[in-house]
C-alpha cells in the first residue's frame, strides 16, 4: 500500500464508523455501544486511537491505564474494562492496558496494525508508563482444539510451527508471552474464550520520575 497510515486520537465523529467497522471485523462478538465509546473518550481520551488512510477510517485501538497489581492474571475483558466503560481507568497506574484493536479485514497486512501498535508505544513513552499489557485473542486455535491443548498451541506459535493471526503478529511487534487467560471473552468462538497474556516493557521508563498522567507512582 502506497497511501500513508495516519494515527490520531479518536473523536466523537468517529463513533458510528467505528461501530460499523467493528461489526465487520468481529461478527460473532458484541460490538461497542455508542454510549460506551463516548464515555471512553471522557475517561481517557489520549488512549483512544484511530487509523486513517486517505481520510477513511481503517482501524482503531483503545486503551486505559491500570495498576496491574490490583488485578489477577486470570481476569475477563468485562472485569478489567468495567464492561467497556473504562471506569477502571486509574491515572495513578503505570500500565497501559490494551483493551481493543481492530483493522479493516480487507486491508490486513497493510501496516495498519503496526501503526496502531506504534501509536500505543508512543503513548506509553510520552506518559512515562512502565509497560503495555494486553490479552490477545487466539483466533487460530479453533482449528487445533481437537488435537492440541491451548498451552501447546501457544508454544507452537512461539516456536514458529503454527501461525496465529493475532499472537504471531503481537510477538513480531516485540511483545512477550506471559500465560493463558481462560474465559477472557467467553463469546469468542474462534478462540474458545482463551487469550494470551502479553507484555511490552517501555525501555525509556524512568522509575525516578512520575508518570505524566498523574503524580502517583503505584505499581
Amino acid at each position: 500500500m502506497n497511501s500513508k497510515v495516519i494515527i490520531r486520537n479518536t473523536g466523537v465523529c468517529d463513533i458510528k464508523p467505528l461501530i460499523d467497522l467493528q461489526k465487520r471485523v468481529y461478527p460473532t462478538i458484541p460490538s461497542w455501544r455508542e454510549d460506551l465509546l463516548r464515555h471512553q473518550l471522557e475517561v481517557f481520551p489520549h488512549g483512544q486511537l484511530v487509523a486513517e488512510i486517505n481520510g477513511q477510517l481503517v482501524g482503531a485501538a483503545s486503551s486505559l491505564v491500570v495498576s496491574w497489581n490490583e488485578w489477577e492474571v486470570q481476569h475477563t475483558w468485562q472485569e478489567i474494562t468495567a464492561r467497556g466503560s473504562f471506569d477502571t481507568h486509574n491515572p495513578h497506574g503505570l500500565t497501559l492496558y490494551a483493551a481493543e484493536v481492530f483493522v479493516n479485514p480487507r486491508l490486513q497486512g497493510s501496516g495498519i496494525g503496526h501503526a496502531l501498535y506504534q501509536g500505543r508505544r508512543r503513548l506509553c513513552r510520552k506518559f512515562n508508563l512502565k509497560r503495555i499489557i494486553a490479552c490477545g485473542r487466539l483466533p487460530g486455535y479453533h482449528h487445533y482444539v481437537d488435537q492440541t491443548p491451548v498451552e501447546l498451541y501457544v508454544q507452537k506459535v512461539i516456536w514458529g510451527d503454527i501461525h496465529d493471526p493475532v499472537l504471531s503478529f503481537q510477538l513480531h511487534e516485540g511483545f512477550n508471552y506471559c500465560g493463558i487467560v481462560s474465559g477472557y471473552i467467553p463469546e469468542d468462538q474462534e478462540s474458545l474464550g482463551y487469550a494470551a497474556l502479553i507484555v511490552w516493557l517501555n525501555p525509556r521508563y524512568n522509575r525516578k520520575k512520575p508518570t505524566l498522567i498523574s503524580e502517583g507512582n503505584s505499581l
